[in-house]
């Protein structure tokens, strides 16, 4: 959690707020799987999700224990349960058979192929273990998206890694592919960021984030294992496990952090909303942010909903409210320049961008 002092000059007010993403409490009592999924539940919000190395690292931090401990990820075993997931965390992936090659996905003699390659502009069933060269896509900045070509022969987990730690991840939805065809077209059978497995989660978000100690975690859905809960082994750097659910151990719970209001307010309204009620209007300063607060959305009653970014006549420039940096940004192609009363508010479907309305239109909005 990091804590921050601000003053906000151009509201005329001092304050003192909490910034964070999701709060992690680690619970030092031996449940069941189920047992700590109730307790999550009444308590907090429920059993710890992860949308990324941003939380898994914060996951970490929460607690000085070594011990191996719960988290919210369930498998539902066998072949027919497998969904396709893109390895970046909120990329959704939609079913389109003409991104593949006839006849894929198929699992050919019988055996897994829960990863996908790349090969004449078309999606290739294959097993994880096989290896191959990848394409890491880097998004350091919203004008700077770049991908790479590595010419490296590693399985599809070690790829990712990879990716992860060299680059931002594995190359992830159409979007980004049509970024990288300039250097997918040069090579054939390279890794993507697509695979399929059978883990959800159980607050029923739809994070592809995976984080598993071995290979072989990752390709146990064909309804041979019982070992059907998901655990972080805190002394080898957080990488998961599974184990039995009936088994009994420390769990790690998270308490919500963005909050969606479904009531339509002005800007004004909102944030004065926020501030009573919790601690601000939200501040979007990277991209893991703007996937977190795009997962908040999809519940949304209106087609935007504000955030706390504001223009300043006076001096000319956006601003957050809670006073973070204007580093990061994701406007939408507009025409309305920046006027007076005007502020950022975020679309609910499609792309996620942000827009400039009037401070007096009504949305709903999200604190945090």
């Amino acid at each position: 959690m990091r804590w921050s002092l601000f003053l906000l000059s151009l509201m005329g007010q001092f304050s003192v707020f909490i910034c964070h993403l999701y709060d992690y409490i680690f619970i030092n009592e031996n449940k069941t799987w189920d047992e700590a999924q109730t307790y999550c539940r009444e308590k907090y919000t429920d059993l710890a999700t992860v949308s990324d190395m941003t939380d898994m690292k914060r996951l970490i931090k929460s607690t000085q224990s070594q011990d191996e401990a719960w988290i919210g990820l369930h498998s539902y075993p066998g072949k027919d349960n497998r969904t396709w997931y893109w390895s970046l965390p909120g990329v959704e992936y939609i079913e389109n058979k003409n991104n593949w090659t006839v006849g894929q996905p198929d699992d050919n003699a019988g055996r897994l192929e829960n990863c996908a390659l790349l090969t004449n502009k078309k999606f290739q069933d294959y097993p994880c273990t096989s290896k191959h060269r990848f394409v890491c896509y880097n998004e350091t900045n919203q004008a700077n998206k770049t991908c790479h070509v590595i010419d490296y022969f590693m399985t599809w987990p070690k790829a990712q890694n990879y990716c992860r730690e060299i680059h931002t991840d594995l190359v992830s939805g159409l979007d980004q592919l049509d970024v990288c065809d300039v250097c997918a077209q040069s090579v054939s059978y390279v890794w993507i960021g697509l695979f399929r497995d059978t883990w959800r989660w159980s607050d029923g978000s739809n994070s592809s984030f995976r984080h598993w100690e071995s290979l072989s975690n990752n390709d146990l859905v064909d309804g041979q294992s019982k070992k059907t809960c998901a655990t972080t082994v805190l002394n080898r750097a957080g990488r998961w496990s599974f184990d039995y659910c009936r088994n009994k151990k420390p769990f790690i719970c998270y308490g919500d952090t963005f909050i969606l209001i479904r009531k339509n307010m002005t800007w004004v309204e909102a944030l004065n909303y926020c501030r009573e009620n919790y601690y601000d209007l939200v501040s979007i300063t990277d991209p893991h942010d703007q996937r977190l607060v795009q997962e908040t959305v999809k519940n949304a009653s209106s087609p935007y909903v504000w955030l706390g970014l504001r223009y300043s006549c006076t001096l000319d420039f956006w601003f957050w409210v809670s006073d973070s940096r204007v580093n990061y940004t994701n406007w939408a192609p507009q025409r309305n320049a920046d006027d007076c009363d005007m502020s950022a508010a975020m679309e609910t479907g499609n792309s996620n961008q942000w827009f400039k309305q009037p401070d007096n239109e009504t949305f709903n909005f999200i604190c945090f």
